[in-house]
């Protein structure tokens, strides 16, 4: 797969509950314990932590963590994971703070996508792409591949309807209402056109993704971005030839959405239909072939065999994926207790079990319960994801903003951090630009580093 950066933001639902008898707390007042303990007083709810990833209060009230630079699928997987732990440590710290002060209140943290009223907030990929590949062609081949990946990479969501409640593969596509849009709040489109390479801007552009779901699944995660990164791969070369392009990409994403058998055609503007698995299919022959040829790395090779293992079998049933995709864990998980307790998605029970699988408390959260379980394959370890809470990527920048925050902390020095730089509050104000986030040692700062 050829050199490229990857990353995920994720923003957390968040609730506070006053069942009980426990007092009422507002979110802004829970945000405030939860933010507390872990980010530094330098910078209050928006801080670049020790591994290397930003971590900070979005906006609606939202925990939001940004992993650091990668520069492969199976590193994101971890610093994703490593994220959700860092906000369960928020959560725990807060907990602990709210009894030291005599406040009974419980705090819940949701890696999801939507609230109970109909909002939603997003799970963010980013990849960084070469500048000279044209947007409008970057646009025209990936968009049908993200309408249809949703297959596999859905997260499952239980809604109410006009119709009735019924439960669909992905919870953001119900939110998508353009092919392109500058938008992540409003008017959200399939392509997103912010461009903030945090890079040499004459050679990258940054594709900013926000149709995707937020995922517990290691799995889900891991093909998501590593099917993306090689379509991209694809792209840049110029090998996609073929014409997937989609007669209305708006209406297909929802048509998708809703159906669980995975059999639903869409229309092509040449006129044929397709099922969202075959169009996956025809991205995952195009990267075979595109492959043969090349020198290829083992995880490319994973993720080619991940991918034709899954398209087989949604093909075959959906629900063999039991073990592995968000959708179907979930839809298996619903569907046994509505069989157990004779009730229907119309039970409130329903949606709570819905929303409990994206629980991040580790004692508490069905995903984390089923794992514990031994229910849910993985791809990486707890070990891998224990090291990535304070330790960066040490093939990329962030190892360099890692160093650095390391050196000013330790000696107590007041600093600011960007993604592509570096500065010493201190008499001479020295400032480092760090353009390049493949390049994980910097001279200048370990100049730097050792003048003060």
């Amino acid at each position: 797969m050829q050199e490229r950066i990857l990353g995920l933001e994720s923003e957390y639902g968040l609730i506070s509950s006053s069942g009980g008898g426990r007092v009422s707390l507002s979110v802004e007042s829970a945000l405030g314990y939860l933010f507390e303990k872990v980010v530094s007083r330098q910078r209050g709810t928006n801080d670049f932590l020790r591994n290397g990833a930003r971590l900070y209060q979005d906006t609606g009230c939202h925990p939001e963590y940004a992993t650091p630079e990668c520069d492969n699928s199976r590193d994101l997987v971890i610093h994703d994971k490593a994220g959700e732990r860092i906000v369960e440590e928020l959560l725990l710290g807060a907990e602990q703070k709210l009894r030291e002060n005599g406040i009974y209140c419980d705090i819940y943290i949701f890696k999801n996508n939507t609230d109970s009223v109909g909002n939603t907030y997003g799970c963010h990929e980013n990849y960084l792409v070469q500048r000279d590949v044209s947007f409008h062609k970057l646009a025209e081949q990936l968009i049908p591949f993200f309408v249809t990946r949703q297959v596999f990479a859905g997260a499952g969501k239980v809604l109410r309807t006009r119709m009735g409640n019924h439960y669909y593969i992905s919870q953001r596509a119900q939110h998508i209402y353009q092919e392109i849009s500058g938008a992540t709040t409003s008017s959200r489109g399939i392509i997103n056109t912010r461009d903030e390479p945090h890079a040499d801007e004459e050679k990258y552009r940054r594709l900013h993704v926000i149709v995707g779901d937020s995922n517990m699944s290691e799995v889900a995660t891991y093909l998501k971005v590593g099917t993306t990164a090689i379509v991209l791969a694809m792209i840049e070369d110029g090998f996609i030839k073929r014409d997937l392009t989609l007669e209305d990409p708006v209406r297909a994403i929802k048509e998708i959405s809703h159906d669980v058998t995975c059999r639903r055609r869409v229309r092509l503007k040449r006129g044929k239909e397709f099922s969202a698995v075959e169009i996956q299919r025809e991205y995952l022959d195009l990267a075979r072939e595109y492959y043969q040829d090349r020198e290829r790395s083992p995880q490319v090779t994973d993720l080619l065999e991940r991918w034709q293992y899954v398209l087989d079998q949604l093909a075959l049933d959906p629900m063999t994926l039991h073990r592995e995709l968000d959708w179907v864990i979930k839809h298996a998980l619903i569907t046994s207790y509505i069989n157990r307790k004779g009730c229907s998605f119309d039970d409130q029970r329903v949606f709570m079990l819905d929303l409990q699988y994206h629980d991040i408390k580790r004692t508490r959260g069905l995903y984390y319960l089923m794992l514990q379980g031994g229910l849910i394959d993985r791809v990486i370890t707890e070990g891998e994801i224990e090291t990535a809470m304070t330790t960066p990527p040490q093939t990329t920048r962030a190892k360099v903003r890692s160093d650095f925050i390391k050196y000013a902390t330790e000696r107590n020095k007041s600093y600011d951090v960007g993604w592509s730089y570096l500065k010493l509050n201190d008499r001479y104000q020295r400032t480092i630009l760090c353009k390049d986030p493949f390049k994980a040692w910097d001279p200048r700062v370990d100049e730097l580093i050792g003048l003060s």
